[in-house]
């Protein structure tokens, strides 16, 4: 991903505040992995400076470009995060984002962008969560579904309507697949 393509991204995304983050919007290119999306962005301000805060499909990504100092970058894993809260002013909010046993606050982002980036937040905390839950349900769903059909031939093969030979081959096959 290069510069030009992080712009189009927020262009798409319609990411409309990245006040005074200029510097980090043109570093983020080489801090996006590979396999990663871009989900939201906008600006706000921490530790005194003002920190370009990006949401993707697998972190929120907290980047500040010094003059000096060169880049401070904070990251908290989606699967991390236990919770988002925000509350809004007359024209700009904070967001404090849980995670473990800790938190991260975020001043002074444009209300207009707060509800977008909470909402992408939630979002991917929540797409996290359904990729976990869907793994162990397959996986169940289809052990059972193996089983209940080499029930089903061995019941047939106990009738006599079948012979072993046939419920031994059923029995390999359905394993196998």
């Amino acid at each position: 991903m290069n510069h030009q393509d992080v712009l189009d991204r927020f262009k798409e995304i319609n990411v409309t505040d990245l006040f005074g983050t200029k510097k980090e919007v043109k570093e983020l290119p080489n801090v996006i992995r590979e396999n990663e999306t871009i989900m939201y962005a906008t600006s706000g301000f921490m530790e005194n400076n003002t920190w370009l805060i990006t949401c993707t499909d697998k972190r929120v990504l907290f980047l500040d470009k010094g003059m000096i100092y060169g880049l401070k970058q904070v990251e908290i894993p989606i699967e991390k995060i236990n919770s988002v809260s925000h509350k809004k002013g007359l024209m700009f909010g904070t967001v404090i984002i849980h995670h473990g046993s800790d938190h991260m606050e975020i001043n002074q982002i444009n209300k207009a962008t707060l509800n977008p980036l909470v909402e992408a937040i939630n979002n991917e905390i929540e797409n996290q969560k359904n990729k976990k839950d869907d793994k162990p349900y397959q996986s169940k769903e289809f052990s059972f579904s193996v089983a209940d059909e080499i029930i089903k031939f061995k019941k047939l093969y106990d009738e006599g309507i079948i012979t072993e030979g046939e419920f031994q081959e059923k029995k390999k096959e359905l394993l196998e697949s």
